[in-house]
């Protein structure tokens, strides 16, 4: 817009911003598709997931019982905690998102925590004929296994008195710390191929601090050790799946909503999130109104079109709406359009 401005200088600056007031205009959120970094080959669609991680050294206590152990040693502890729980609630995370993304179709098996034999760190390789019984019992491409999980729980606990010069008076302060270090291996088995297609292994840290007047006061908020286990394992989902799962960016798009009464009624069809019937009455509008409205009508199939996944058909649009009469929001939004394309281009090589 600046190189527009200098170009034509502050009278069709004037006249460019009373157009735009008499133009009624909607933004909506739109999410794109953002291919993943690490997308597993096309003839891989479906993953079942397992954890070969979990034995008898793992425990489920209950939230008040594993805080207890804690607080027992004044909430200054460094241990490993195997939370049977968190392990669970990572898989159960990653089919999810692996699932949203659109890309993949997940399985998680009833009995998912898989006998495994295991080194000094982490479970020996899945052997091949088991991870083709795993794709064949659930008819799956591959299959992802949680082949290491370890979270370390360091806490810190600290309460000081402080003096406050505004009342001349001592208060005491009670402060705590807690972090979440977690470790995991995970592979993808290509049975087919026999072929691992993913060895990842990840690490990263959580952090928790706060405080409060008193330990009573501080700990009556302050995240148990259960729920920053249960956030670790999401996170580091949250970690993974951005790898190799299709993710999805919001980015914001306009809709004319003036131009001819049925333009209006779109716009109420669109809040509705009927999208079928607002391009309905969007095509009835190009096919015979003026010049302007015609053109508005165009740009709003474009939009749609665009959602729909078909960028060369918006393009189509956006170009016929342009020739039928020139608008700078047409003219950007073509922009936007050929750079998504040449993305998507770059995607698919």
């Amino acid at each position: 817009m600046s190189k527009y401005l200098k170009r034509y200088g502050l009278f069709l600056l004037a006249a460019h911003l009373f157009l735009s007031s008499c133009t009624s205009i909607k933004t909506i959120t739109i999410e794109l598709p953002q291919k993943a970094k690490q997308e597993l080959p096309q003839n891989i669609q479906s993953l079942v997931l397992i954890n070969r991680t979990v034995d008898d050294t793992y425990t489920d206590l209950r939230a008040d019982s594993l805080q207890q152990i804690f607080f027992d040693e004044g909430f200054n502890l460094d241990t490993i905690i195997k939370d049977r729980q968190a392990a669970d609630t990572m898989l159960k995370a990653m089919g999810d998102l692996l699932f949203e993304s659109g890309r993949y179709d997940i399985v998680i098996p009833e009995n998912r925590f898989a006998a495994h034999t295991k080194n000094a760190f982490f479970s020996e390789t899945l052997g091949w004929n088991e991870a083709k019984q795993w794709c064949e019992d659930f008819n799956t491409d591959a299959v992802l296994s949680i082949d290491m999980f370890k979270t370390r729980v360091v806490t810190k606990y600290e309460s000081e008195n402080m003096f406050n010069p505004a009342d001349n008076n001592f208060f005491s302060v009670s402060e705590a710390n807690m972090g979440i270090i977690y470790e995991s291996l995970i592979r993808i088995y290509d049975p087919a191929n026999e072929k691992i297609l993913v060895r990842e292994f990840m690490r990263d840290t959580l952090i928790w601090q706060d405080m409060d007047r008193s330990a009573r006061e501080l700990f009556s908020h302050f995240t148990s050790v259960k729920q920053a286990l249960s956030e670790a394992s999401i996170a580091l989902a949250l970690d993974f799946t951005e790898k190799i799962g299709t993710s999805w960016i919001p980015e914001r798009r306009e809709l004319y909503t003036d131009g001819d009464d049925k333009m209006k009624v779109a716009e109420k069809y669109i809040d509705q999130g009927d999208w079928a019937s607002a391009k309905e009455l969007w095509l009835e509008v190009a096919q015979g109104s003026s010049k302007a409205a015609k053109s508005k009508a165009l740009f709003n199939l474009a939009v749609a079109a665009e959602i729909e996944g078909d960028i060369d058909e918006a393009i189509s649009l956006g170009l016929e709406s342009y020739n039928t009469m020139f608008q700078q929001r047409t003219y950007d939004y073509l922009e936007r359009l050929k750079y998504r394309k040449l993305e998507l281009e770059k995607q698919m090589q």
